[in-house]
């Protein structure tokens, strides 16, 4: 098991300003970062992992589908044109980057509903789309990870059923679903037991509060979720995903509109301990 911190408490786009963020969660003991792929060229990414190679981290990386014109699940042969050429890209960077995690709700432009569930032709477009991308992946030694999100900001995959059932699929072995415990506590009828029941088609993990803060200081079942996680053979990245207002844009793109935690020092501090000591199951104290 790994232990990784999303880059996206601090910004969408890291730079040279970030690199002594990478020093701090180093000496708190993480062994790498989430990197956010939204814009940007490879070799830009090469730059940023050969720093988090000299801070000795390793990485992860996330995306999201821009707009309607890159979205795999779109009846239009080019919009899938689009996202595959879009998630080629990503893929550059990740392997630029020395990422060894490509994860994130990749399927369909976020906030974008039809009004109606996905149907037979989405699912069909987007696996041929996502089969092409993880053959690509698969040349990288980058595996593909897709997130289910609540309902509020995506139709075609919510739950981990329906990304394991999507990743069967797909039917790659470079191509595995992931779970984040924010969405998880809106959309799972049992949040934890889903992940004992699809735990062996899981190819990343996000450690993610109920409010988007400070991970131990809500509600979700941490303790259990780390005994279930583990049980089920898991042992790849337990990745922290919160959000603050440091970056108004970005604080209005994930649609935080107060503070949820005390400082991010308390987010990655506070959210390393709880992983280490949950998943060698001690007690946890919020």
């Amino acid at each position: 098991m790994k232990i990784g911190f999303n880059m996206l408490l601090w910004t969408p786009f890291v730079t040279e300003e970030h690199y002594p963020t990478f020093e701090r969660l180093k000496e708190t003991g993480y062994d790498g970062v989430e990197i956010p792929l939204f814009n940007g060229a490879p070799s830009h990414y090469e730059k940023v992992g050969a720093v988090l190679k000299d801070c000795g981290l390793g990485c992860t990386a996330v995306t999201v589908i821009p707009d309607k014109a890159h979205n795999p699940i779109s009846a239009d042969e080019k919009d899938r044109a689009g996202a595959l050429e879009y998630l080629g890209w990503a893929v550059d960077c990740c392997e630029a980057l020395g990422a060894d995690v490509l994860c994130g709700p990749w399927y369909q432009p976020l906030g974008v509903f039809s009004g109606q569930g996905p149907t037979e032709e989405e699912r069909c477009l987007a696996a041929e789309v996502h089969r092409n991308v993880a053959e690509r992946a698969r040349r990288a030694n980058v595996l593909l990870a897709i997130e289910p999100l609540n309902r509020f900001e995506c139709y075609f995959l919510n739950t981990l059923r329906d990304a394991a059932a999507y990743a069967e699929r797909v039917g790659h072995p470079n191509f595995k679903a992931m779970y984040d415990t924010f969405h998880g506590n809106i959309e799972e009828k049992d949040p934890v037991g889903c992940i004992g029941e699809y735990g062996a088609a899981l190819g990343h993990f996000h450690v993610s509060a109920s409010d988007r803060g400070t991970p131990g200081r809500d509600h979700v079942a941490w303790a259990e979720t780390f005994r279930v996680l583990r049980a089920s053979g898991y042992d790849g990245w337990l990745t922290i995903e919160a959000f603050g207002r440091a970056m108004p844009d970005l604080a209005a793109t994930t649609c935080v509109w107060r503070d949820l935690s005390r400082s991010s020092e308390e987010v990655y501090e506070m959210g390393y301990e709880l992983i280490s000591r949950g998943w060698r199951g001690e007690g946890l104290d919020a």
